[in-house]
């Protein structure tokens, strides 16, 4: 029957259409056009569109050229065009040569459109989430995402009751043709249960299990191993907001080799003792939490001095110590020693021993280094320099971290994925402010900026972009 493709048809139409609703992206031509341009032109053009750089400022181009071909010609080959002799390729040429442009035959005619669309409303200045060609970023606050979840969910339940109305109304078409042409021969019409488990809508459902299952699949392959928001417990219950925050202790002291190497290390107990062998007892813990501390590298706080021959004490010997200096400075601080402080005692030294001994892993040692959790982490084919970022390029800890001086417990703040330093590297201009690192780029594009070919100089073109970079 005719009705039979047409019902098929629509099926297809209405679950496509729906598919396109719940997971497309923001479909604008802008957002299209913006992203095509990071990725191909944003290395030699000026991202504010009015001013030159590598290649010449990119506003009123259309206009320039007069003609769209030619234009879209020149964008995908422009030394073909210049060896045709054409006047508009040949003027830019003798411009900017030596310098040749790279060419970019892939890009379709809307993909074209779309970035001349981002360039146009650039220039303006009324981009969306643009201001002047420069992008409005804030690092401390990531932008809020907007759930439109219900919303598609909603659209897509209305999708389905259409789809199972139209299926009828052709159901009953195709039994009105059926009588028309066999009379009383014709076949019995079709129910509901009998259209919902024919052979093309299983074939349909099945095709649609297999789209979106794939969606999912791909979309959580995507995230697999990133972890922003993880928040473990620690050992050791370490305050930033008290170090970091109320005593602005730089975060450099202790993890010193932020600035020096690639790692910016955990800090030694050693470090720990460089304070803390003068201050005994937290403001906020007592001697809950230094006193894993001590125990785990072997100082006695009562006799400010390291133990001798302490990897060979027993269990008994260093419970016999800790306790000691527990109820020492319990009976300092109440004047006297009772049953809370007894139990204040247990409680503190089970604590000790619940952080520095595992007994899943078969650790029952409390001397020994401190076992912190490891909060960041990142694939093993990644390259990435701690020195190189806090020394060299002058980042601030929070930049990547968040604002850790308000953090009671550390958090990842960041995703810390491709896209993301991608993206830091693309709108993160370069610091030559009192910074020998950068002398050998500081010349040439001071006279630019002078010159005003260029009005700043972000990671991406001293080379932060390349894949070598990271990827060695």
């Amino acid at each position: 029957m005719i009705y039979k493709r047409l019902n098929y048809s629509i099926l297809v139409l209405v679950f496509t259409f729906s598919l396109s609703s719940l997971f497309a992206q923001d479909p604008a031509a802008i957002d299209a056009g913006k992203t095509l341009f990071k990725n191909n032109c944003a290395s030699c053009h000026n991202k504010n569109m009015k001013d030159k750089m590598t290649g010449p400022a990119l506003a009123d181009v259309q206009a320039r050229w007069g003609d769209d071909k030619a234009l879209y010609d020149w964008i995908r080959n422009s030394q073909a065009m210049i060896a045709k002799g054409h006047p508009r390729a040949v003027e830019i040429w003798n411009e900017y040569k030596p310098v040749v442009m790279t060419s970019f035959p892939s890009l379709s005619d809307d993909d074209i459109n779309n970035i001349l669309a981002y360039i146009n409303c650039t220039a303006a200045g009324n981009c969306p989430g643009v201001d002047g060609g420069k992008k409005i970023v804030d690092l401390q606050q990531p932008e809020a995402k907007s759930d439109n979840t219900l919303l598609y969910a909603t659209l897509l339940v209305i999708l389905v009751l259409l789809a199972v109305i139209l299926a009828r109304i052709i159901s009953n078409l195709n039994h009105i043709a059926a009588v028309r042409e066999f009379g009383a021969d014709a076949p019995p019409r079709k129910t509901l249960a009998d259209t919902l488990t024919s052979k093309g809508m299983v074939s349909f459902l099945i095709f649609a299990v297999i789209l979106i299952g794939g969606y999912f699949t791909v979309r959580n392959a995507i995230n697999l191993g990133r972890q922003q928001g993880y928040q473990p417990t620690q050992p050791i219950k370490f305050s930033h907001a008290t170090h970091a925050g109320v005593h602005k202790i730089d975060c450099n002291y202790c993890h010193d080799g932020a600035r020096r190497s690639k790692h910016s290390v955990i800090p030694a107990a050693n470090t720990c003792l460089n304070c803390h062998k003068a201050i005994k007892v937290g403001s906020q813990y007592g001697t809950a939490e230094l006193t894993k501390i001590y125990a785990s590298i072997g100082f006695d706080p009562k006799g400010d001095t390291l133990i001798k021959n302490y990897d060979k004490k027993t269990d008994k010997e260093i419970e016999a110590i800790y306790k000691s200096w527990i109820s020492d400075s319990y009976t300092k601080e109440k004047g006297t020693f009772d049953a809370e402080g007894e139990a204040l005692v247990n409680s503190q030294w089970d604590g000790i021993v619940a952080a520095l001994t595992d007994k899943e892993s078969g650790d029952t040692k409390i001397q020994g280094p401190i076992e912190w959790v490891r909060i960041h982490n990142l694939p093993d084919h990644v390259y990435f320099n701690h020195a190189q970022h806090v020394s060299v390029g002058k980042v601030a800890c929070q930049s990547c971290h968040g604002k850790v001086e308000q953090m009671e417990e550390v958090k990842q703040y960041s995703p810390l994925s491709m896209g993301w330093c991608i993206n830091c590297h693309r709108e993160t201009p370069v610091k030559f402010a009192d910074n020998k690192y950068y002398d050998n780029y500081y010349e040439l594009y001071h006279e630019q900026m002078k010159n005003l070919e260029r009005s700043n100089v972000t990671v991406e073109d001293i080379g932060g972009t390349e894949c070598q970079k990271c990827h060695y």
